[in-house]
């Protein structure tokens, strides 16, 4: 009896890993924000509403700046007190500028679209 329960048990677990894979293998519908974009903006019916939507990419581009500053900070410490990072230090470094760039590039995409919207 006792093997005939491990049994189903196992074959219970099998079942229900089988769908779990299945459910995050499954193809799901994206939607681009930018498009999300487009749509507000045309749908805007007041000016009101239409300087909220312009706002943000200001938004944005103060986040990503903000963002960027705490990651300068964070490699300025990588690189003073390497020695606590041991080995870890030269990736701790590498990626940081990584994301100093990253975050660098998503500012002035955000200060491009900021300044597409005001030109409309």
């Amino acid at each position: 009896m006792a093997t005939t329960l491990g049994t189903k048990a196992k074959d219970t677990f099998a079942v229900l890993s089988l769908l779990g894979l299945l459910a995050v293998g499954a193809p799901m519908s994206t939607v681009k924000a930018e498009n999300l974009l487009e749509s507000a903006i045309q749908t805007v019916s007041s000016s009101n509403e239409h300087s909220v939507l312009a706002k943000n990419p200001k938004d944005t581009a103060k986040e990503m700046q903000v963002k960027m500053d705490e990651q300068k900070r964070l490699l300025e410490h990588y690189e003073d007190k390497s020695y606590l990072y041991g080995k870890r230090a030269q990736d701790l470094r590498s990626h940081t500028s990584a994301l100093i760039r990253k975050y660098e590039q998503a500012a002035w995409s955000q200060q491009m679209k900021e300044t597409t919207l005001i030109a409309r």
